[in-house]
C-alpha cells in the first residue's frame, strides 16, 4: 500500500494551538476519529489565521474554501490526551494558500498526524478562485519573518 508522505515545513510555522481530545471525539476503534481530526485542523487553522489578523470568511475581501486535504496518520490519540497543532504557512504561490498542520501530543511531542491542505479564495459574484490579495500575502510573509 502506498502511503501519503508529507514534509512539514518547520521554517514556516506561524502558530501553535493547544487542543485536547474530548470523549465525544473517540471512534469505534477507541481513538481520535478522522472526522474529528479534520475539525481540530479547522479550529487550528482558524486560530492561526486569526493570529495573523485574517479570517476565513474575509481574506482580503474574499471568503476561503478548502480545495483539497491530505493526511498522514502517525500515531493514535485518545481521550483525554492534550495535543498541540502547529500550523505552517509557506509563502503562497499561484491561487492557493498551502496550509500545513502537525498534530502532536503535548507531552513528549509524539506526532499524531501531519496534514496539508490548499485553501483558495473565491469571488462569490464570479464563482471562481482569485489571486491571493497582497494584504494576505503580506500577513503570511510577516509571520514567516517573525
Amino acid at each position: 500500500m502506498e502511503r501519503v508522505k508529507l514534509e512539514f515545513p518547520e521554517s514556516a510555522i506561524v502558530h501553535r494551538q493547544p487542543l485536547s481530545v474530548r470523549i465525544t471525539d473517540m471512534n469505534y476503534g477507541r481513538h481520535l476519529g478522522h472526522d474529528t481530526l479534520v475539525s481540530l485542523l479547522h479550529e487550528a487553522r482558524t486560530q492561526a489565521f486569526g493570529a495573523l489578523g485574517l479570517s476565513e470568511w474575509d481574506m482580503g475581501g474574499y471568503p476561503s474554501v478548502v480545495a483539497d486535504l491530505a493526511v498522514q496518520y502517525q500515531s493514535e490519540a485518545r481521550w483525554p490526551d492534550a495535543l498541540v497543532v502547529e500550523t505552517a504557512l509557506p509563502a503562497p504561490t499561484g491561487k492557493a494558500i498551502a496550509v500545513y498542520h502537525r498534530v502532536r501530543h503535548a507531552e513528549g511531542g509524539r506526532p499524531v498526524a501531519t496534514a496539508r491542505l490548499n485553501v483558495v479564495l473565491i469571488d462569490p459574484a464570479q464563482g471562481r478562485s482569485v489571486a491571493i490579495p497582497a494584504a494576505v500575502q503580506q500577513a503570511i510573509a510577516g509571520a514567516e519573518n517573525a
